[in-house]
C-alpha cells in the first residue's frame, strides 16, 4: 500500500492540473486524509508541496480501483471538468496498470458529489476489463 502522503499527493497533482486546487477539492482531499490520521497542517504542507507520483502498478487491483474511482470523483467535484485534468487522470490510469480509456468509462457512472454512491462491484468489473497490468494478489 502507499504511504498516505503519496496517495495525497497524487490528489493534490490533479487539483493542481488547472493551476487552482477549488475549494470543493481541498475539501476532499482533507477528508481523505483525515480518515487515514493526517492532521489538516500536514495534509496543507502536501498540498503546498506534493510527492512525486512513483510507479502505481504493483499495487493490488483493489487499491488501483480505489485509487483511480478516487481521482475520478476529485476530478469532477468542482463540476468542472478540464482537459488537463482528464489527461491527468488519464496517466494515473497508465501508471496504474488501466488503458486510458478507463477513465471515459467510469466517468460516465461516478458522481462528483461524494455522498453519492456508485455501484462500486460494477464499476470495478468495468475498470478490471481494462487493467493492463495484474500486480499478484496475495
Amino acid at each position: 500500500m502507499l504511504p498516505i502522503q503519496d496517495q495525497i499527493s497524487i490528489f493534490v497533482h490533479l487539483s493542481k492540473a488547472d493551476k487552482v486546487v477549488a475549494d470543493e477539492e481541498r475539501k476532499l482531499i482533507h477528508a481523505v486524509a483525515k480518515r487515514h490520521g493526517l492532521s489538516p497542517q500536514k495534509t496543507d504542507a502536501i498540498i503546498e508541496n506534493p510527492n512525486e507520483i512513483g510507479d502505481l502498478r504493483n499495487l493490488p487491483s483493489e487499491e488501483k480501483f480505489d485509487y483511480l474511482f478516487t481521482v475520478i470523483q476529485l476530478m469532477k467535484i468542482d463540476r468542472k471538468i478540464f482537459q488537463t485534468e482528464i489527461q491527468y487522470c488519464e496517466s494515473i490510469a497508465i501508471k496504474l496498470g488501466y488503458k486510458p480509456g478507463v477513465v471515459a468509462d467510469l466517468s460516465q457512472y461516478i458522481y462528483s458529489d461524494p455522498t453519492m454512491t456508485s455501484d462500486r462491484r460494477h464499476l470495478r468489473q468495468i475498470a478490471d476489463k481494462q487493467l493492463i497490468h495484474r500486480a499478484e494478489e496475495g
